[in-house]
């Protein structure tokens, strides 16, 4: 360090942490950030995950879809970010011999799969569904660089169907528009990632995240990094170091105390050394619990609970199918969902409601390097060798408590049972070795990243989504109307748990810049 004051203290250097250190340095103002891990990404990040093979896996984040390209441009950020023509493959519970398949790029091919499982009829329904869900996209993502709007704006922009839509049960609207009990479910997993709820939960969490699901880009789409999302945390790295931000690792904040000119941050180096660091604002890349925690305050609840099993695995190969009509390369280059349909979503989430890992474990797999072999070495690619993301739902932290552990491996078998129960093979059969003969297969559950990488609960988006959009047109502060604000004036979110948080975005990080440089502008 080199400053006993920065304009801006930064903890946390997460993507988001290093969105807004790059905006703020950009702009002229000295900025640290503090990073308690020894490496900068923290959710976001590539790593070697098992030993002796080269494979740099995404291995809590994946894709990218919420990222505006005014983000790439303002930071320059040198991100390749690919389409995939395949949208998704399910094949049908029960006989997964038949299954639909959802081809960007063949409407043809998509409406015979429909036809092949008895859901001809829904094909026109999923087409104008697309479309109305475009529009949406169209409608909100646009906005998200500016200032929130009023929720009479977003009503405005959205449209009133769209709206009473949106704040009623998404089951509702799933169940008049779809007949076919897969093609519902496919529809309504968009309202489940990293979420436990019911489709028709009054609190409308379902319906918040499946907005954030559908409007990426203004199209919806979800891509894939190239490089992987190490390549994301390098780009961004990069834009904050070119700007004059200073970035620590090592560095565990311990508390944050605010004063009317500013905040003090204390934390502590790697040999334990405890630092105090003066700021004129505080902007933190962490969940609003943990927030709470540095600035002392006593939890006013159990804090919120994350809803997932994630599992990394290296193959030898891609496993066979029982559908004779698709290759598994196609299979695996979009989506692939794994016993979704609506009534098995609702067994599950019923299962876990009662404290019980679902006996048939809905998840969707998605397969990095059919899109992008890069992030494997040379041999890897060679031989045919292949990466799997599995991301499973209605997996709540509640379930992993008592014994995290036995938790975590009967969630695993009971989750490689159910993707078993659609392959032609066992998974198992596919898996590369490691260095010491082990099967190259991961699982993290909440629990485990609460521990890794500080997200309490598990939860991936740090709580609960919320609206894109304000209350009310009642005057506000900026860092109110960037959708950033705490209690305090000079201590910001910038992280997941900000108004416009959840996924891998740059908003929160851009937001909060934002509020702070039009908050305090230079004379």
């Amino acid at each position: 360090m080199t400053r006993g004051r920065y304009d801006a203290v930064v903890v946390g250097g997460g993507h988001n942490g290093l969105t807004a250190a790059a905006y703020l340095a950009r702009a002229g103002r000295s900025v640290l950030v503090l990073e308690r891990a020894d490496h900068l990404g923290g959710a976001t990040g590539s790593h070697r995950v098992f030993r002796g093979v080269d494979a740099r896996l995404s291995r809590y984040s994946y894709l990218v879809s919420l990222m505006p390209r005014a983000v790439r441009d303002e930071l320059g950020l040198s991100l390749d970010l690919r389409r995939r023509r395949i949208a998704s493959y399910t094949p049908l519970p029960g006989d997964p011999a038949r299954g639909i398949l959802v081809d960007t790029g063949d409407d043809g091919a998509t409406q015979r799969s429909f036809a092949a499982i008895g859901a001809e009829a829904d094909h026109r329904s999923w087409q104008a569904f697309a479309a109305r869900t475009h529009a949406l996209a169209q409608a909100v993502f646009p906005g998200v660089t500016a200032p929130l709007p009023t929720s009479a704006e977003a009503r405005s922009a959205v449209g009133d169907r769209w709206w009473a839509d949106l704040h009623a049960p998404l089951g509702e609207l799933v169940e008049r528009t779809f007949a076919h009990d897969l093609v519902r479910g496919v529809v309504l997993t968009d309202a489940l990632i990293g979420t436990f709820a019911d489709a028709h939960d009054a609190t409308l969490a379902q319906n918040r995240c499946f907005l954030y699901h559908v409007i990426g880009g203004g199209t919806g789409d979800w891509d894939v990094p190239v490089g992987g999302m190490g390549a994301v945390v390098e780009a961004l790295t990069d834009a904050a170091r070119a700007g004059g931000a200073e970035l620590l690792t090592r560095a565990e904040v311990r508390a944050v105390n605010p004063a009317a000119d500013g905040a003090e941050v204390v934390w502590t180096d790697d040999d334990g050394r405890e630092h105090t660091i003066a700021a004129t604002h505080v902007l933190v890349n962490a969940a609003p619990r943990v927030l709470d925690g540095l600035l002392g305050l006593e939890p006013a609840d159990n804090g919120p609970e994350g809803s997932q099993l994630k599992v990394n695995m290296v193959l030898r190969r891609l496993p066979r199918l029982r559908d004779p009509q698709v290759d598994p390369g196609v299979a695996f280059a979009g989506t692939f969902h794994i016993n979704e349909s609506y009534e098995q979503l609702a067994t599950a989430y019923a299962q876990a409601a009662e404290g019980r890992i679902p006996t048939l474990p809905p998840a969707e797999i998605y397969c990095h390097t059919l899109t992008d072999p890069s992030i494997l070495g040379a041999d890897l690619r060679a031989t045919g060798h292949h990466t799997l993301t599995l991301f499973g739902l209605h997996m709540p932290a509640r379930l992993f408590r008592t014994d995290p552990d036995s938790a975590r491996h009967a969630a695993l078998a009971a989750t490689l049972h159910s993707l078993d129960s659609v392959l032609a093979e066992p998974i198992e059969d596919c898996l590369a070795l490691d260095a010491d003969g082990r099967p190259c297969l991961e699982a993290r559950s909440p629990v485990d990243l609460e521990d890794d990488i500080a997200l309490p609960g598990g939860h991936i988006f740090h709580r609960d989504l919320q609206w894109p959009w304000l209350d009310s047109d009642a005057p506000r502060t900026p860092a109110e109307r960037w959708g950033v604000a705490t209690a305090h004036e000079r201590v910001l979110l910038c992280g997941a748990g900000a108004r416009r948080g959840g996924g891998v975005s740059g908003i929160p990080g851009r937001s909060a810049a934002m509020a702070l440089l039009e908050a305090a502008p230079r004379p």
